[in-house]
């Protein structure tokens, strides 16, 4: 018979990835509701780890990675083998959402080209194991910042300026990597990219619309499909890229260690994926009620402007950012998709996480400033 896995406070040899009072801790007791069958998962991930050379015991640790929004993921730790667990969160799905294959995918291939992203050990599409699709990658410690910098980094010359441009740096250096080169070159249809984003995001915001933003996001919408412009040569683009995805070694803020949340890669435009990090970013600019959808405390931290990111950007990777207000235009419509998505989910039950109501309280506010960007800038 397996172990029942060891509950918080029961000796779970876990490495817990940096939390202050101000970053919230990044390792946690799983969630009430969120819980797998962990025997089931332990007869089946022994024998398969095995096969790729991993050799653990049956018996089995668990914590949560608690900061997420949507997926869920945990810690497994097997004695001294720590890996990660991920899989989409419970109930209705949207289209093409949490797609864990695809991570796979993405993750068993793109670490030897590119070192920030983690290794994935396997995936799994029988639903009688935890329910769902999942997919195990390694674990690799350090630090995610979210409100604060970390103890390690405070005292530092311009640490915060330090991280902004690493993370930049990071988007960069993935937009460089050669799809081909990695067995990628055929993980999406560039072709059209745009377009299908915005007629897929359209029908999305139709299924769970919100009566107070329907007219702003609907305008914005209809604005966005007139003014698609040329996209550049296609990309692997993360599609959820900001600096919470972001992982650093610990008192080292020059260079990303680590990025994570791979299942929405793609190949397509990578300045979408630059208005992304930017639609995340806060700005001297930003006004209470026009602003970023960004972490609080971030805008306090001495990050760089968004023109500096977009600079930087340009200048490692030789893009035309000429354009690049419609992406940000479409990057703070998309984002107000996506937060009325999983308020959703929560006002439906699948979710019980209470900060999906916070989530839906930014609809207005993103869905507005995405109006007013596509007045001012798409004609």
């Amino acid at each position: 018979m397996m172990n029942a896995p060891k509950r918080d406070g029961e000796g779970a040899n876990v490495a817990v990835r940096h939390g202050t009072l101000d970053n919230p801790p990044e390792l946690a007791p799983v969630r009430p509701g969120e819980e797998l069958p962990w025997d089931q998962l332990v007869d089946y991930l022994v024998p398969r780890l095995a096969e790729q050379g991993l050799d653990v015991p049956a018996e089995l640790s668990v914590r949560q990675f608690p900061n997420g929004s949507a997926n869920l993921t945990y810690l497994l730790s097997f004695g001294d083998v720590r890996l990660v667990l991920r899989r989409p969160p419970f109930g209705e799905i949207a289209p093409g959402a949490h797609d864990m294959r695809r991570e796979y995918r993405v993750l068993s291939r793109l670490w030897q080209r590119y070192d920030r992203a983690p290794r994935a050990f396997l995936f799994c599409d029988d639903h009688d194991v935890v329910g769902s699709d999942f997919v195990v990658s390694e674990y690799r410690s350090g630090v995610v910042i979210w409100g604060a910098l970390p103890a390690s980094m405070r005292g530092l010359p311009d640490a915060a300026r330090r991280v902004g441009l690493a993370t930049v740096d990071a988007l960069a250096d993935l937009h460089l990597v050669d799809p081909a080169g990695c067995g990628l070159g055929d993980l999406g249809r560039p072709e059209g990219y745009l377009t299908r984003q915005v007629t897929g995001w359209r029908h999305r915001w139709e299924l769970v619309a919100a009566p107070d933003s329907d007219a702003a996001m609907t305008e914005t919408g209809e604005r966005l499909e007139r003014t698609l412009p040329p996209s550049p040569v296609p990309a692997i683009l993360h599609n959820d890229f900001k600096i919470d995805n972001c992982q650093f070694t610990l008192g080292e803020p020059d260079r990303v260690a680590s990025v994570f949340d791979w299942d929405m890669a793609t190949l397509g435009d990578p300045l979408a994926d630059l208005a992304t990090l930017l639609g995340y970013w806060p700005d001297p600019s930003d006004t209470p009620d026009d602003h970023a959808l960004h972490v609080p405390g971030l805008e306090a931290l001495g990050l760089p402007t968004r023109a500096e990111i977009i600079e930087r950007y340009a200048a490692r990777t030789g893009a035309d950012v000429s354009r690049i207000s419609w992406y940000q235009t479409f990057a703070s419509w998309r984002t107000a998709v996506v937060c009325q998505q999983l308020y959703h989910r929560y006002l439906r039950g699948d979710s019980t996480d209470e900060r999906m109501v916070a989530r839906g309280e930014s609809v207005p506010g993103l869905a507005a400033r995405a109006l007013r960007m596509a007045r001012e800038d798409l004609a």
